[in-house]
């Protein structure tokens, strides 16, 4: 009897528990983060929240990097203990968790000496420019242990360990906001203590992993590692729809900031970082579960088993349906609410934000089918696809409708631009999916078939 928890035959029952942590996992992320960005706004200034969405191209390219090493890792590392290699598995977890911190280790250091032309360069001007610098120094010297953190939350679901994930993000999230009120509060340290506050909350999730995976006992633990550049490039490719979703939203933050500037000012870029930040919320459940059952996937795409492969699909795309009806009449119904929470009693940003947030919503009902439809083809190892569709949904569909809509339609053509770049994501989204399944129908079990023939 196998002993993997990845190998059991999952009902919608069983999957949706072992996904659940995951899922709480990243509603913790996003709520922690939510509360950074509103004691930045009630305790220092807008002019602070709008830095925090300055800098954020470089939070973006960070995440990135870590997630693009975790993801196309993690289908690495599960479809070979699937395929009956656990050694292996072992070698290349500890391969990619030596190269995620050597590689946070140099961004941090680059970053730190090139720091004023940076920010310079991602369009602060000499108001905002303080608030980033002070918060950009720290978040670069916590850097390392970020990309830890990324790469742990992702492996300790490979490891069929969800619930620590859980547990740690949990623990991170909470220190994150105690420090938060400690250092902008009690200290008032301004953004600075936002940034040492977020800078504790990587250590703790790192820290753990680090200590866990020591121990041998468990399915996957650290081993003398097997160089091999070819695992750090499939991770890297097999990755790269998440990096190409990160880099994008950098782009796309860079020009959102740049376009709401020249409309509205200050205020209108205050106004777009409470909207992405609340986006970013609301739509951590599906990033959630799409992370929990990735591994899933991996394992029985490499033990060829199609029968639980398609099993497994229906339970998803009828959870994506539901949540995603969910998430749109709740950010419809509340929107007013969670709005008020970042601007208080900023009368000119709170109209502005929730005039866009409203067309924004619109976008909930598309996006996790999307974000579900890269993240299975990144876990079926064909990094091809899912930066596809991660390009278009976040990247190439965004800045045609932000350098054309707002010519004509002024403001409302920014809050559009999303809406529109989900809808016509899905439409390829829907068209992947259905020869994927042919493809699965058929019986396909060779990589080769049943993924790299699909365009």
């Amino acid at each position: 009897m196998n002993s993997n928890p990845l190998a059991k035959d999952f009902s919608t029952g069983s999957l949706l528990k072992f996904a659940f942590p995951t899922i709480s996992m990243m509603l913790f992320m996003g709520l922690y983060t939510i509360v950074d960005t509103i004691f930045i706004s009630r305790f220092v200034n807008t002019d602070a929240l709008s830095a925090i969405n300055i800098v954020c191209p470089i939070i973006n390219l960070i995440v990135g990097l870590g997630t693009m090493i975790a993801t196309g890792g993690s289908a690495i590392v599960a479809r070979k203990m699937g395929a009956g290699e656990p050694k292996r598995a072992k070698q290349d977890f500890t391969l990619l968790i030596l190269f995620g911190f050597i590689l946070g280790a140099v961004f941090s250091i680059l970053g730190i000496i090139f720091i004023d032309e940076i920010i310079y360069a991602l369009g602060a001007d000499n108001v905002l420019f303080p608030y980033c610098k002070d918060y950009l120094t720290i978040i670069l010297l916590f850097t390392p242990a970020s990309m830890l953190q990324v790469l742990f939350q992702n492996l300790f679901v490979t490891a069929g360990k969800p619930t620590l994930g859980l547990v740690l993000s949990v623990c991170a999230g909470v220190m994150n906001i105690v420090f938060d009120y400690l250092f902008m509060v009690i200290f008032d340290m301004g953004i600075a203590g936002a940034g040492f506050g977020t800078g504790i909350g990587y250590l703790i999730p790192a820290i753990t992993g680090l200590i866990v995976f020591s121990k041998k006992s468990g399915t996957l633990s650290f081993v003398k590692p097997l160089i091999d550049f070819k695992v750090l490039g499939e991770s890297c490719i097999n990755g790269s729809s998440e990096m190409v979703s990160q880099l994008s939203t950098a782009i796309t933050t860079f020009f959102f900031n740049r376009t709401m500037m020249n409309l509205l000012g200050v205020n209108g870029v205050a106004s777009i970082t409470i909207i992405i930040y609340t986006q970013f919320l609301l739509t951590t459940l599906f990033i959630g579960f799409s992370m929990g059952i990735a591994p899933i996937i991996s394992y029985n795409f490499g033990a060829n088993n199609y029968y639980r492969l398609k099993k497994i699909y229906k339970i998803c795309i009828s959870f994506i349906f539901v949540g995603s009806i969910f998430i749109f009449a709740l950010s419809f119904i509340n929107g007013n609410s969670l709005v008020h929470l970042f601007t208080g009693t900023n009368e000119a940003v709170y109209k502005i934000a929730i005039n866009g947030f409203m067309i924004f919503a619109f976008s909930f009902l598309f996006l996790g089918f999307n974000i579900f439809s890269s993240a299975i083809f990144t876990a079926l190892s064909n990094g091809k696809l899912s930066a596809l569709i991660s390009f278009l949904r976040t990247f190439g569909f965004i800045m045609i409708g932000l350098l054309i809509m707002p010519q004509f339609i002024g403001i409302t053509g920014v809050w559009l631009a999303v809406p529109i770049a989900e809808i016509l994501t899905l439409c390829v989204s829907v068209y992947l999916n259905f020869r994927l399944l042919r493809s699965w129908n058929n019986q396909n079990n060779s990589y080769e078939k049943s993924t790299e023939r699909l365009l």
